[in-house]
């Protein structure tokens, strides 16, 4: 399997300089996840990384938010044959004001997955979702874990990782 923090790096997704996160931290590295899943090989890598990873985990639905989410969700739907879940940002204020796509049964077992998680906003936001929803969720799975969550997922990459690579910098 091709390393994928080299394929990270390789596709431009590892940046350092000065950013502000979304969580409005402030970093001097930026990982780029959306950009790199853009890359189908990168795409199927981190999905198969991902299945490996739940292959002893019991689940029945995958369940993400949009917008990072998406791609790693249907890539791992795809490579698992498990059925997902999109969560909206916000819910929709028109049509059938769905706050989300797809189905959830009471009781299912969900796994919620995630590009990066610095303070795990997000992937608890879905959490909560799921749980309101009747789910139950059995793992976070994110290709990048920036370690400063109180959250304790199951990740293909940690910051630290990233950081001891002095080469990348």
């Amino acid at each position: 399997m091709p390393d994928l923090l080299n394929m990270l790096v390789d596709s431009g997704a590892i940046k350092y300089g000065e950013f502000v996160l979304s969580s409005g931290k402030k970093s001097s590295v930026y990982i780029d996840i959306k950009l790199a899943v853009t890359n189908p090989e990168i795409l199927e890598t981190v999905a198969g990384m991902m299945a490996e990873k739940l292959k002893s985990v019991d689940f029945d639905r995958i369940a993400c938010i949009e917008l990072g989410g998406v791609p790693l969700a249907v890539a791992l739907s795809l490579k698992t044959k498990k059925p997902l879940v999109i969560f909206r940002k916000k819910k929709k204020e028109y049509g059938t004001q769905e706050e989300f796509i797809g189905d959830i049964d009471r009781g299912d077992r969900i796994v919620v997955v995630e590009d990066v998680i610095t303070t795990g906003k997000s992937a608890k936001s879905v959490v909560e979702r799921v749980e309101k929803a009747g789910g139950k969720v059995v793992r976070v799975i994110a290709v990048v874990d920036r370690e400063e969550s109180d959250l304790t997922p199951v990740s293909l990459l940690r910051l630290s990782d990233i950081l001891s690579q002095s080469k990348f910098q």
